[in-house]
């Protein structure tokens, strides 16, 4: 299996910024002293293709973002300060997620210890999401030949409103989104399936209901899927809202990644959303992602 990151390239993030910026580095550093996964599989991810961004993204935008040209209120939509370094480490998780999707159809999984950034629009930024990582990666592999059909599993408790409004339409995408129905953003947009969720929702219904829709993903025939794994549904999650714990999570992945392992789909992970206090607990959920991912595929 091969793992892209990108936490080497740092955001200078103002005192009490509430985005937990340190949670990548430590899952890295998680799942290296753990060895669930070794230094051999991982990779530096690469900067993204522009032709790449511009399949998702407007023009105007992207040049106004890469020059620092953006207004107060699009900066302020986004939740970073602008910086060159914020340019790198976006441009960088975009060209991980095209890079891990490629090495799944290659290898069968693939991931990327960042991403999930599902709130960017075609030309806007939104909840610390500027380049839509999945909409770019699914572009890629669809206009280029590499895959057919693309499906996008979002699980993280935040609606994929970016994934939905860029695909809208795109016969040969299928965006499922399953997230909390009162939590931000609060216009969402149409996917191909969306599920909403109670807040305060557990463990069981959470499980049963994705087991309920799950199937939908795979009448599509999808040649792969980009999984969104984001762990923000955790108890402990200051913007979650519902109430999984740590083993409701892990059973989640294990239903995803063994239904895509056993019709022999590939899957390339993204780690979305997790701002538990401590962050630690984020962290944990995680590196259980990839332990299940480990158990399953004997990397």
């Amino acid at each position: 299996m091969r793992v892209f990151y990108s936490d080497t390239f740092n955001l200078p993030l103002p005192d009490r910024h509430r985005f937990p910026n340190t949670k990548y580095a430590m899952l890295r550093e998680t799942l290296i002293r753990e060895a669930v996964v070794s230094e051999d599989m991982l990779e530096l991810s690469p900067l993204v293709e522009r032709a790449d961004v511009l399949r998702a993204h407007d023009a105007a935008y992207v040049d106004a973002f890469e020059r620092g040209a953006l207004d107060e209120k699009a900066i302020r939509r986004i939740g970073f300060p602008w910086s060159e370094q914020l340019v790198t480490r976006t441009q960088a998780t975009a060209g991980g997620a095209v890079a891990a999707a490629r090495a799944a159809l290659d290898e069968g999984i693939a991931g990327q210890l960042a991403g999930g950034t599902h709130h960017a629009h075609r030309d806007f930024g939104s909840g610390y999401c500027i380049y839509n990582d999945f909409a770019i990666a699914a572009l890629n592999l669809v206009e280029t030949g590499a895959a057919a059909r693309v499906a996008i599993i979002d699980l993280d408790v935040h609606q994929g409103d970016g994934n939905a409004a860029i695909l809208a339409g795109h016969e040969r995408t299928f965006v499922f989104s399953m997230h909390g129905e009162k939590n931000f953003p609060f216009r969402k947009h149409d996917s191909d399936l969306d599920v909403p969720l109670e807040d305060g929702m557990e463990d069981a219904a959470f499980l049963a209901t994705l087991e309920e829709h799950l199937p939908a993903v795979f009448a599509f025939a999808p040649d792969i899927v980009l999984y969104q794994t984001g762990v923000d549904g955790l108890a402990e999650d200051k913007l979650g809202r519902l109430a999984l714990t740590h083993g409701g999570l892990k059973q989640r992945d294990r239903m995803v990644l063994s239904a895509c392992q056993a019709r022999g789909i590939p899957v390339s992970m993204g780690i979305g959303g997790g701002y538990a206090d401590p962050i630690e607990a984020s962290v944990e959920a995680y590196a259980n992602t990839y332990r299940v991912a480990a158990e399953l595929y004997g990397f």
